[in-house]
């Protein structure tokens, strides 16, 4: 298999790094996830019952425990609960706002390694093209088929590793961005019912 990839010539190196690197990025976000939504599982619920109770130092504690999302964004909320509302709102709007920024950390370099790992690929057919070329002017135009078709097919190695890189990264892209989007709603749905619970107390 190094053999046969090293017929690419020297993109098929990037084009490698980068196959390594959307891996890690993808295996990295999807350990993150997994852990995220275990520990903020139910989270709001229980906050807002611990509100609705009259336990604040408890729905607080809860919060800060946690060590989600959902949590620090509570957390913060509850600091302000007797500030205005626009000071309220402002609060939970920004605390969420930080933590889909925070969940979305090396996404838009998947999306990258999915936009040029193509382009690489496209580079070193270019590349390729031309040596073959090269090599049949220095044959002063006695073309030798099996010379041609050898510096083609490498050419075009280089390409179709490209799209072998690119797409799975792209889907992976996508994934992610959907699982963001999903806990972006859930953190948004649960600051409604904090707002919720606190304005009933007044």
């Amino acid at each position: 298999m190094i053999e046969f990839l090293s017929k690419g010539g020297v993109l098929v190196v990037p084009i490698l790094l980068c196959s390594v690197l959307a891996l890690a990025i993808f295996a990295e976000r999807l350990i993150r996830f997994s852990r995220m939504t275990s520990r903020g599982a139910g989270l709001a619920e229980k906050v807002v019952g611990l509100i609705n109770s009259g336990r604040e130092k408890e729905a607080y504690a809860a919060s800060m425990t946690s060590n989600s999302p959902m949590g620090r964004v509570l957390a913060q909320a509850i600091g302000v609960k007797n500030q205005d509302r626009e000071i309220l709102e402002t609060v939970l709007a920004n605390a969420t706002e930080n933590e889909v920024r925070n969940l979305s950390a090396y996404t838009q370099a998947l999306a990258t390694i999915g936009n040029i790992a193509p382009l690489l690929g496209l580079l070193g057919t270019v590349i390729g093209m031309i040596k073959a070329f090269m090599v049949i002017q220095q044959m002063g135009g006695k073309v030798n088929a099996a010379v041609l078709a050898g510096g083609i097919w490498e050419a075009m190695l280089t390409t179709a590793l490209g799209l072998c890189v690119a797409l799975p990264t792209i889907v992976a892209h996508s994934y992610l961005m959907a699982r963001i989007d999903k806990y972006e709603a859930k953190l948004e749905n649960g600051s409604v019912a904090f707002l919720t619970a606190v304005l009933k107390k007044e």
